[in-house]
């Protein structure tokens, strides 16, 4: 039996080693085959003898239970599909009934007993559609096991049970049989003899393994017969192999598996074994262990950060359903991250667009399973979750850095309605002080909800709006969906005209322009994959920011979203429409509320391209609004792929004001984060249904933690801004943004870090303690960087929270009062008025007084939080530039200081500097934790003075330094 759940030493090889031509066989097939008598064997004379008779009936038995035995290990070793049936009689042999049933009981006992052996956890699904109730006979079809599963009532499991259907040991798949040396690593041809039950089998593959660098593999498996889809992603060409990898790549020949362990550890992170392998025209698929249960990423779904492997199916598909478990939302993202034993952590990341079920099981195991496009796929090595990140970015493009004013607070709703409406909410923001960078406006700022128009009426004052906000040092984004009004006159609207007259939508598969439905009604969708419609529109925007000057753009409605399945004709009935497999995608069909699969466009069909729409578009947007205003360009999208943070942010989609979304908000914003892409945020205070004060004050607290804080809700709810609110709620939320606008430097700092180096910004507990395994599952606290703990409330009627400690000193925020903590949950009081916030031993952080808006927040002079380690040691930087200019680190137009606590000094090393910094000072400093009060303090070798309080906290006012100029406090 040749077993797909652990490799025999004879089976395996490294990678850079080539290939014997000896076929070993498997540890499984070293059986002793027992043999009848050999006298049996011999001619006879007939005797009418009854010892005789019964000799020679017993002989012929032993003759047939030999045969039959030797057939059956042939049957266990074979990989064809009617291996899984009983032996037929051989020619012109006539078995009696009752020995013919004796047989066939056998055989099926021992399949029987092959298939039992497999432990539950372990049965990968041999039928995974969601429309079918699995019987033992469509099983047995597909040459699968079938053994209903202990406390089940369906025919199969669906989405959270164990498989009645699943893989035999010995299913057919693809065998190594040549390979060779590159000067990146090895090639090789894998070569099936067996059609599975999936049409389209490719027979023949070719398999390269690439070690690009000592932290990156990868791995591509393609037909070399013919070219298929593959993601038009820019990724890194390594021309130069790995000289000191940290894994060790080994290879099981027949059947073809490919084991990937950490060199260090010895710790398995990719066994493609346990499980065949498939590689047909719409149906690829492959299975691996996981070193635990431990793993994150893997959207856009609403879930908790630690992702549930208890049969738990993941489809990805680009969709417009608001945030919904168990459903594929509006983006895709094909990457995980997992834990290891010892906390050492490593990536995975499949680079493949075409719809996709990526299934969990407690093995733990996992199932890609994609319907077109190639095997394409890179293993990071880590080692900790932090530098997973860093490595993945590295592939799929780093973050973007943001503009300024994108970290400040932005105001929308969908139900202004007019212009005027708009700016009253402004207004009475300013008049209560409460700070605003960004006014937004829903579709309903449209002329009949078309793009590119702005309502002659009912928002006539819009450009006036936007000029007042520029004059108040504030800014306006207004939404822009890719939908295109199709119905009105030949030459009344020039964004379809010229689009149609250019070619630059997308066409149905007879080659005419599709249309579909969305808000205007009929609409054209642009097909950004063409760098016609890239052109086409800027042009557009260029034309309407002439009327309205916005400062940026929100994307929305971009999966494409669709009123219809497919368009206003339907869609062709072809194996794009109705691929032999479907993954579990939100109404069942690839077109659902979208445009046809079949539907074409410049680089592929639709098929391919479809969760890559978002990301297009926002390419575009962005490229456009670089041309139009000059500066970083400021962009949200809803649907997303990776990369996508190189262009754009995102936020949440459509939640709903309940409790529940509130906390589910956090495990969004962290696994954003982790997928690179970190100006991320939910819709504070909920989008969809009532406002609750208490549910809108805590939510603006912990919103303005959020990298993107942006407070939205829906057409005909009541309102929702700070203003809306009784005195005590509004002076609540006006004290939170304000704390958010205290901490722009740092803020700001770890956005540079996310751009220079793939940082995350917000960041989950076990990347800064990936050895506390407390940690792993913990989503309603989170860290800024590595230095800020936030710990929100999430519930209803309390005044307090529980949150979780790492080991190590914490010092509350606002007091400077210690914690020490072994690894321990303590409750915190947490008054209507507070969040609480604490500061890592060891940190330094920038913070600025606050003000409405970031342009004069930032403007004011710094002070420095020291949190000491129990060594009185800290350490901190801050990264400074004129916060709008294009690619001001890579040009150098920026001010860089590194900050240091050590022996009772702080120093201060400007390691980089530009004008923009010299503007900048640092006024005070506080120290947290100073064991004892100090006689005297020094800055710059001269005296100063200091207040010491009791709980060790040591400050120094009026300081004055520029921060261009290197400093030294110290104390004695």
């Amino acid at each position: 039996m040749v077993s797909y759940k652990r490799l025999n030493p004879e089976n395996v090889q490294f990678s850079g080693a080539l290939l014997s031509e000896e076929h070993h066989r498997p540890a499984q097939e070293d059986v002793a085959v027992p043999q009848p008598d050999s006298t049996s064997l011999l001619p006879r004379r007939l005797s009418c003898s009854i010892t005789k008779v019964v000799l020679i009936l017993g002989s012929l038995l032993l003759v047939l239970f030999g045969g039959w035995l030797l057939h059956t290990i042939y049957w266990l070793r074979t990989t064809s599909v009617q291996a899984h049936r009983p032996p037929p009689p051989a020619p012109g042999q006539a078995l009696g009934p009752v020995l013919q049933a004796d047989i066939n009981d056998t055989v099926t006992a021992a399949r029987s007993k092959a298939c039992s052996a497999i432990p539950e956890s372990w049965r990968f699904d041999c039928y995974p559609e969601k429309a079918v109730v699995v019987t033992q006979e469509l099983c047995e079809a597909r040459s699968c096991c079938f053994i209903p599963a202990s406390g089940s009532t369906r025919g199969r499991s669906r989405k959270n049970g164990i498989p009645w259907c699943f893989y035999p040991p010995d299913f057919p798949s693809y065998s190594l049989v040549s390979s060779k040396d590159t000067s990146m690593g090895l090639k090789g041809t894998l070569v099936k003899d067996v059609k599975t039950y999936y049409p389209g089998d490719i027979l023949t593959l070719e398999m390269e393994i690439r070690h690009e660098t000592d932290t990156r593999l990868r791995v591509r498996i393609t037909d070399p017969s013919s070219s298929r889809f593959e993601v038009p992603l820019s990724v890194p060409t390594a021309t130069k192999k790995a000289e000191n990898p940290e894994y060790v790549v080994e290879l099981s020949k027949q059947p073809f598996g490919l084991v990937v362990k950490r060199k260090s550890t010895g710790t398995v992170l990719l066994n493609t074994t346990v499980a065949p392998l498939f590689y047909a025209d719409q149906f690829l698929q492959f299975s691996t262990v996981l070193p635990s249960r431990f793993i994150y990423g893997l959207g856009e779904h609403r879930s908790t950060f630690l992702h549930d492997v208890q049969w738990n199916t993941l489809t990805m598909w680009a969709r417009d359903v608001p945030p919904t478990e168990q459903t594929n939302l509006y983006g895709v993202h094909p990457f995980y991250l997992a834990m290891e034993d010892g906390g050492d952590a490593h990536g995975f990341f499949l680079l493949n667009s075409n719809a996709m079920d990526v299934a969990l099981q407690p093995g733990p195991a996992l199932t890609w399973r994609t319907i077109g496009g190639i095997l394409d796929f890179y293993v990071f090595l880590g080692p900790d979750p932090g530098s997973v990140v860093q490595q993945y970015v590295e592939v799929i493009g780093q973050p973007a850095m943001p503009i300024y004013w994108a970290l400040g607070y932005h105001l929308c709703r969908w139900g202004y309605k007019t212009s005027n409406a708009t700016w009253e909410v402004v207004k009475r923001m300013r008049n209560y002080g409460i700070p605003q960078d960004v006014q937004w406006n829903d579709i309903d700022y449209m002329d009949q909800a078309k793009d590119f128009t702005f309502d002659p009426m009912n928002f006539n004052t819009l450009p006036d709006l936007v000029r007042d906000l520029h004059a108040h040092n504030q800014t306006y984004v207004m939404m822009m969906d890719p939908g295109i009004s199709s119905t009105q006159p030949e030459g009344s609207y020039w964004p379809f005209d010229e689009g149609l007259k250019r070619g630059v939508f997308i066409k149905d598969a007879e080659g005419k322009t599709l249309i579909g439905k969305v808000w205007p009604g009929l609409t054209a969708f642009p097909d950004f994959s063409d760098e016609a419609t890239h052109e086409w529109w800027y042009e557009n925007l260029q034309r309407f920011h002439e009327k309205v000057p916005f400062d940026g753009l929100w994307i929305d409605m971009n999966e494409p979203s669709n009123f219809l399945d497919g368009s206003t004709v339907g869609c062709p009935s072809n194996s794009l429409e109705n691929p032999p497999y479907t993954p579990g995608v939100l109404g069942g069909l690839l077109r659902s509320k979208t445009v046809c699969a079949s539907a074409q466009q410049k680089l592929s069909t639709h098929y391919n391209l479809h969760s890559l729409y978002g990301l297009m578009e926002a390419k575009a947007t962005a490229s456009a609004l670089k041309r139009i205003l000059a500066k970083r360009p400021f962009v949200i999208s809803r649907s997303t792929f990776p990369s996508h943070g190189s262009y754009s942010g995102h936020w949440l989609g459509d939640n709903r004001s309940h409790w529940k979304d509130l906390y589910t908000s956090i495990a969004g914003m962290l696994t954003f984060n982790l997928l690179g892409i970190p100006l991320v945020g939910a819709d504070i205070c909920g989008f969809s249904e009532e406002p609750q004060e208490e549910l809108c004050v805590r939510w603006t607290q912990l919103g303005a933690f959020y990298p993107f804080a942006r407070n939205h809700n829906s057409l005909d709810m009541n309102p929702q801004d700070p203003t809306a609110f009784s005195p005590s709620a509004r002076t609540a939320m006006k004290q939170a943004l304000l704390l958010r606008y205290s901490f722009f430097p740092f803020l700001y700092t770890l956005f540079h870090h996310a751009h220079v180096k793939g940082h995350t910004v917000a960041r989950p507990l076990m990347f800064e303690f990936p050895k506390d395994v407390k940690t792993y599952g913990i989503d309603s606290q989170f860290l800024w960087g590595r230095s800020l703990l936030v710990t929100p409330v999430l519930e209803p009627g309390v005044d307090y929270v529980d949150g979780y400690f790492p080991e190590g000193l914490w010092y509350d925020f606002y007091t400077g009062d210690s914690v020490s903590s072994k690894g321990e949950e303590l409750r915190l009081s947490a008054p209507m008025d507070k969040i609480n916030l604490h500061l890592r031993q060891g940190s330094i952080i920038p913070t600025q007084e606050p003000n409405v808006t970031l342009w004069i927040s930032s403007g004011q002079p710094l002070h420095l939080v020291s949190a000491l380690s129990d060594d009185g040691s800290a350490s901190g930087d801050l990264f400074w530039d004129d916060g709008e200019t294009i690619d001001t680190y890579e040009t150098e137009r920026y001010t860089y200081v590194a900050f240091n606590v050590s022996q009772n000094t702080m120093t201060s090393s400007v390691l980089h500097s530009d004008q923009e910094g010299s503007f900048l000072s640092i006024d005070s400093v506080s120290f947290y934790g100073v064991k004892q009060k100090p006689s005297a303090v020094l800055v710059n070798s001269q005296k100063f003075p200091f207040i010491y309080r009791d709980n060790q906290v040591l400050s120094v006012a009026s300081l004055g330094l520029r921060l261009t100029q290197n400093f030294t406090i110290s104390w004695m």
